[in-house]
Formats: structure tokens, sequence, C-alpha cells
């Protein structure tokens, strides 16, 4: 089950904001312990590093990071072709930069506007428009096209926070949404399935590396247990949560899913609409 030995999986935002384990390092180590071959990159060197380390504490050989600026497309380029040349072939791709701004249309700049598009939504079309070429030569050669997953977020259903609004996290992973359902359909006969994970809220580094201070609250330990109140399940979920989801959608056993959402959210959406955090 799940065996992605052979494959080569690309992952965009593969680092941490701090120690630990955020949502693309999971899924790098996961893929990674699942028998793929793992190219990742990041923005940052210090987080590449990072889950270099966390690798080769596991024995994990088959990985190689790349610092790349994922909204430059000339660096994803780059960085996809530096992929092929290590290990021949792309068969997964995962769109994990993203981050949040808070703001309405009046209070958020435009400049952090621009920056949340940017993050959200163009580093997942360079990822697609750089890969997607590759994933159907394969599939025209060997019948093995992709899988891509793009990671999303509850805030593209509901954008209050407990009168926090965040038009441009909201818009941008919304618009994510529509981007992976749209290219699904542009390649579902070209062997490429696309889908999307639409994450929750998540006690990852992040919590404590920026909105215990974005939020002005006293400690992450307060900030997690307001977090865990508002999830029915009764906590928030971790990092794992999210690369357990990923690595289905971009196996075999999902073969038959394509330009789907799978929310992973603890049960946030579907039991307090209208009182969702951004993960």
């Amino acid at each position: 089950m799940l065996d992605l030995t052979g494959k080569v999986a690309f992952v965009a935002g593969a680092g941490s904001v701090a120690d630990g384990w955020g949502n693309g390092r999971a899924t790098a180590v996961l893929l990674a312990r699942q028998g793929a071959r793992v190219f990742g990159t990041d923005s940052s060197e210090e987080a590449l590093a990072g889950t270099s380390a966390m690798m080769n504490a596991e024995g994990l050989e088959n990985w190689l990071g790349r610092r790349t600026d994922m909204t430059a497309s000339e660096e994803v380029r780059e960085a996809v072709d530096d992929c092929i040349r290590h290990f021949g072939r792309i068969d997964i791709l995962v769109n994990n930069v993203g981050g949040s701004a808070p703001g309405d249309p009046v209070s958020l700049s435009e400049e952090d506007w621009d920056k949340q598009i940017d993050r959200n939504l163009k580093t997942a079309f360079l990822g697609c428009k750089h890969v997607l070429p590759h994933m159907e030569r394969q599939f025209q050669a060997d019948g093995k096209g992709g899988a891509i997953v793009n990671i999303s977020s509850i805030a593209s259903m509901s954008y209050q926070v407990g009168g926090r609004v965040h038009v441009g996290y909201a818009a941008s992973k919304a618009g994510l949404e529509s981007f992976s359902r749209a290219t699904a359909i542009a390649y579902v006969r070209r062997g490429v399935r696309v889908n999307t994970v639409v994450v929750g809220m998540m006690d990852t580094p992040l919590v404590s590396h920026r909105l215990t201070k974005q939020l002005g609250v006293g400690s992450a330990e307060e900030l997690v247990a307001k977090r865990n109140a508002l999830v029915p399940i009764g906590r928030m979920g971790n990092a794992w949560d999210v690369a357990n989801a990923v690595v289905f959608l971009a196996s075999d056993e999902a073969a038959y899913i394509t330009a789907t959402q799978l929310v992973v959210d603890g049960g946030v959406t579907a039991g307090r609409p209208g009182a969702i955090e951004n993960n």
C-alpha cells in the first residue's frame, strides 16, 4: 500500500519556518519513507538544511534540496531541470509554498495583496507550468504521467477569524482550488491527476514562529489551547496529517481520483461554519 518505489517527487516548500515538522518537511520525508526519490525546494537554505538533517537521520539518501524562489519562473525552470538531470523524471509534484497576511480590502496593502497572490497561487502555477510538459512526455513514452497535489486552506471557504479578515489569503487559496480543478480537467486525458489538500488548523512550527506574534497572544501554549477549542475533533492536526493526505493522493491507490479537494480539518468546516482560522 502507498508504495512509491521508483517514483520521483518534486516538493516545493520542503523546508520549515523553524525546527520541527512543517507540512512541507513532513511531506518530503514521508514520500521518501514510502520509497520515492525526493527533490525539494525552499526559499531558505537553512530550512532545506533542516530537512536534509531529518532525511539523513533516517538514512533516506534519495533526497536533494535546492534553494529556489518559486515565484520566479526562471528559478523554477532551473530547479525542475535539475531534478530531471539527477533523477530522470518527475512523477509527483507537491505545491506547498504559501503564507497568510491579515487585512480587508482597505487595510491590506497592495504590496501584501500581490505577495499573497504570488506565494499562494503563482507558485503553483509556475510549478505546474514547468513540470507538466515532463509528465505529459512521460505518459506518451511509458504510459506513466504524474500526480499533482496542491496545498490549500479552509480559509478558502470563509475568511472570518473572530473578526479578523484575510481577503488576500482567502482569495488566493480559493483561486488555487479553482486552478487545480481546471488543470485537472485540462490534463485528464494526458496522464496527469491534479488534486488539492485543504488544510485546517495545524499545530506546526508556524504557530510559535509567526502566529503567536501576529495575533498578540501571550504564549504559543495559549494559542494552541484556543485553536484546539475551535476543532470539533478536540485538537488541531499536525504536519503528518497533511503529509498522509498528500501521499495518498499522489499514490497509485488514488489513481481514479482527480479534480477534487480532500479536506483535512478535524471537522471545522462542517461543525463550526464561519468560525474558521487559517492554517
